[in-house]
């Protein structure tokens, strides 16, 4: 039975709440007042800054839950829980990076956006990753069959984790060596774009950093206001692989979406270090399918045999630290990020 953390330890909830406030407004209000390119060394100092602090968070759930009355066990299985959900969020979430290089390929934003963009599209995610984590694990608490028998064991199946298992399994085992992002995309076409242009006209230049501009006296969207919905929405179908894989780390809503925020909210800052070098990373797709095939095989035999969040852990850290070595001992094929949107 999950520890009802917003009852029991309601420091621990405000906290988190007020870092991730603070820092967005530090972000906006102060770091980035005003509009520019983001240089390697902010974006270095920033990654740092984002990874220390969800360290040190997840630092605090394990003194938090010490203290408790499930002692160490409990404190270090929360911590566990965390870090494996937050490294597995991270590593998907460099699937997205391609996405959003080709986006902001696609609709020649000047680099001095980018920041702005992302900001609006982590705003977006911390509402949607509420709505889906909150929701699913309410959902999953409904969906256990009545206790049965197989192969001369006493289980309880839940039919919502069954399928998202099979789901990332199968998606693990199609994304094995590449990705599905084709750079001649049409990002026009994508839902995003098209409701904003169904609510607004929209104009055909930038008008620096605004989402609105007036022509002839007429307010009208810019094309900035069309890439954020672009990007709002590609979060969206981005979730669908990386949410259902958290759940089967923990069934804990507030260790799901306080580890999924936390990395949510420094793929900003990785997306402007690792932009220019991402071919770096060229045989990171090998490890996420294995990742992402791992967890559904994890979610299908969970019934019969309970792999632990440690275990989890250093499989996920494991992976991925053999694909980077790997990526960097082999590195692919270079390529200049956004040569049509520059400034």
């Amino acid at each position: 039975m999950e520890t009802n953390i917003l009852a029991r330890h309601p420091g621990l909830v405000w906290g988190f709440a007020i870092v991730v406030v603070i820092m967005l407004l530090l972000d906006l209000g102060i770091f980035n007042k005003k509009s520019h390119e983001v240089s390697s060394k902010e974006a270095t100092i920033w990654s740092v800054v984002w990874i220390s602090l969800s360290m040190i968070f997840s630092g605090v759930v394990y003194w938090v839950f010490n203290h408790d009355a499930g002692g160490h066990k409990v404190a270090l299985d929360k911590f566990t829980e965390f870090q494996a959900a937050y490294w597995i969020e991270k590593a998907l979430s460099v699937d997205n990076l391609f996405v959003f290089i080709l986006v902001f390929g696609y609709f020649k934003v000047p680099k001095f956006l980018h920041h702005k963009v992302l900001f609006w599209g982590i705003i977006g995610a911390l509402i949607f990753r509420a709505i889906f984590i909150f929701a699913g694990v309410g959902i999953i608490n409904l969906t256990f069959l009545p206790e049965m028998e197989i192969f001369g064991q006493a289980v309880k199946i839940n039919i919502v984790l069954t399928l998202f298992g099979i789901f990332l399994a199968i998606a693990g085992i199609k994304s094995w060596g590449g990705n599905d992002h084709k750079d001649d995309q049409d990002f026009s076409d994508s839902v995003g774009a098209k409701l904003v242009k169904k609510l607004y006209k929209v104009s055909d230049k930038y008008d620096g950093d605004k989402f609105f501009t007036i022509q002839n006296g007429i307010k009208i969207a810019t094309p900035l206001l069309v890439v954020v919905a672009v990007i709002e929405f590609t979060d969206v179908l981005f979730a669908v692989d990386s949410i259902p894989a958290i759940f089967a780390i923990s069934k804990d809503p507030f260790i799901l979406y306080t580890s999924n925020i936390f990395a949510i909210l420094g793929l900003r800052s990785l997306y402007f270090l690792l932009s220019n070098f991402i071919h770096m990373f060229s045989k990171l797709s090998y490890g996420l399918s294995i990742i992402l095939t791992f967890i559904g095989i994890k979610m299908l035999v969970a019934p019969w045999f309970h792999i632990s969040s440690p275990v989890s852990l250093a499989i996920v850290g494991g992976v991925l630290i053999i694909s980077v070595l790997v990526s960097v001992m082999f590195p692919g094929e270079k390529k200049t990020l956004n040569p049509e949107s520059e400034d």
